[in-house]
């Protein structure tokens, strides 16, 4: 059993005199993750702070409730794939090529509250569902499954795919019913399923792997990337032909994320190392509707999926990559507001926070980073 706790890491030596480093252990014992807060305290000679982990010096405004400006979250065996804050804020998920998905507190000590395991492959994509008390997980095994993240009780099993599931998405409707998701696969099919019905509810055979997938905010129509470069739409409501195609990109779209607030615009991924943001607004005057390519994120050999995230106000757009940074470019402009480095490895998805200006990355370095903006 690893005790949960919280390091400041050693000052250099031009800090000497200054500066000292203090730990600090909490009462606690977690069976799995640690954290480790990136600060650097005051030295002080009063005894009444012995031991403190509130004495943070003096720096640049803080713009969150984070416990320190960066928080480094570890603990899983294998590559972390993907992750995700649940849509209140307090809590993020990550799931990991050691078939576990992680629960964790995203203020205080970020202490690791919960484990979900019994997937028989590496966790591919993870999604929470309303309410932060489920979620879904798509995985290697050739399944795509929905929890209960209170209990960590299996809610449903979908094993209809014959390939490994890269992503799953909730479809939402207008009546309320968070019931519906969706599951994309090597199988080159799309399945919705229910979790009410033991079988899927629909089935769309794109014939060629599908890598991601998302849904519009109205729950009708289902986008997913694939080896063909696009980004494929299909309305769930007929299930016949595509509704739209989007075309741009010159090699294998890995990642795409909806826009959060409107759902008027699309971010992807591609392995022709661009990120790029389409706008699919019915009256769009591009004729492609590819409203602007991002770059200074590629990808690398490993040829990871590399998803990317809105922030809440649809501002900004972020993305990880194969040189261990993520990247953050200004939505409209292009510009890259800023590029985060830290990580050990490729970066393989990001997160924002629905409230505060946090960012969440996952690596394949095994960890996580929290970091306020």
């Amino acid at each position: 059993m690893v005790e949960h706790k919280r390091k400041v890491p050693p000052v250099s030596s031009s800090d000497e005199g200054n500066q000292t480093q203090h730990e600090s252990s909490s009462s606690h014992t977690h069976t799995h993750g640690t954290t480790v807060a990136l600060v650097k305290r005051p030295k002080t000679d009063d005894s009444r702070h012995e031991g403190s982990t509130a004495l943070i010096q003096a720096g640049p405004r803080r713009t969150s409730g984070l416990q320190a400006p960066i928080m480094q979250l570890s603990g899983h065996s294998g590559e972390v794939t993907t992750c995700r804050f649940s849509p209140s804020g307090e809590h993020l998920a990550s799931g990991s090529t050691d078939m576990r998905v992680f629960l964790w507190n995203t203020y205080g000590d970020c202490e690791n509250y919960g484990v979900l395991q019994g997937h028989k492959g590496g966790i591919l994509e993870l999604q929470w569902m309303p309410g932060s008390e489920r979620l879904i997980t798509a995985s290697a095994d050739k399944t795509v499954t929905m929890w209960d993240a209170t209990t960590g009780e299996v809610l449903k099993r979908g094993r209809r795919h014959t390939a490994p599931v890269n992503a799953c998405c909730l479809l939402r409707s207008g009546t309320g019913d968070d019931n519906v998701f969706a599951s994309a696969s090597d199988d080159g099919k799309l399945l919705l399923w229910d979790a009410r019905e033991r079988h899927p509810v629909a089935t769309i055979d794109h014939q060629l792997p599908l890598t991601s997938v998302a849904a519009a905010h109205s729950g009708n129509i289902v986008y997913a990337g694939s080896l063909d470069n696009c980004i494929t739409a299909w309305d769930v409501r007929t299930m016949s032909t595509p509704s739209l195609v989007l075309r741009g990109h010159a090699d294998t779209v890995m990642g795409i994320s909806l826009s959060p607030k409107t759902g008027n615009y699309l971010v992807s991924t591609s392995l022709d190392n661009t990120v790029r943001l389409w706008d699919l607004r019915p009256y769009c005057r591009i004729p492609n509707r590819c409203e602007r390519v991002f770059t200074g994120a590629p990808h690398g050999f490993e040829k990871n999926i590399i998803r990317p995230a809105f922030d809440h106000d649809e501002t900004m757009v972020a993305s990880g990559s194969a040189d261990r940074t993520t990247t953050i470019w200004n939505m409209r402009s292009g510009e890259i507001k800023f590029k985060l480095p830290g990580h050990k490895g490729c970066v393989t998805q990001v997160d924002f926070h629905p409230r505060e200006p946090i960012i969440l990355s996952s690596s394949v370095d095994k960890t996580m980073f929290l970091g306020e903006l």
